[in-house]
């Protein structure tokens, strides 16, 4: 049986995701991306997984660190996930746009976001050209309540 490419893309281009900005750091390098493919996998202890492309600066990071944050978006801040979205060094780019602080675990922690998580490492699946993380939360910093960024409500696809 053959797979029917251009069902399967509807459908899975129908999974809801949200859109948040992932950052990581080794030393005094800083970088991030806009990450789609991400849930809650645990509420004891509290994990997430996040999927990440493989053959990214962020992931070889995430492995050498065994770290990563997970900023969550305001509904209207759009435009700052676009910045995030585009493959670049985080370094004079990315987070000239977007102000951040180290949070206490050193990771990135976006000031204008609605807050964001510090994750650990607990497991990792490298499969097809992403690697699933899994991660535990360690810290949590909440900014401001809000609605969060979906990509639906931006109109791009990803997936599929």
């Amino acid at each position: 049986m053959a797979l029917d490419a251009a069902a399967k893309k509807t459908l899975l281009r129908k999974i809801p995701h949200g859109l948040f900005i992932c950052g990581v750091a080794e030393g005094e390098e800083v970088n991030g991306f806009t990450a789609s493919w991400v849930t809650q996998g645990s509420f004891e202890p509290p994990l997430v997984v996040i999927a990440v492309r493989a053959d990214s600066t962020s992931n070889g990071m995430i492995q050498r660190t065994g770290r990563f944050s997970l900023n969550v978006l305001d509904q209207g801040q759009k435009d700052l996930a676009a910045v995030f979205f585009k493959p670049q060094q985080g370094i004079g780019g990315r987070f000239d746009a977007a102000p951040y602080q180290r949070g206490e675990l050193g990771l990135p922690i976006l000031s204008d976001g609605l807050g964001a998580v510090e994750c650990e490492l607990v497991g990792q699946v490298a499969a097809g050209d992403h690697t699933v993380f899994v991660a535990e939360v360690k810290t949590a910093v909440l900014l401001r309540d809000g609605l969060g960024l979906d990509l639906a409500s931006t109109g791009w696809a990803y997936g599929g």
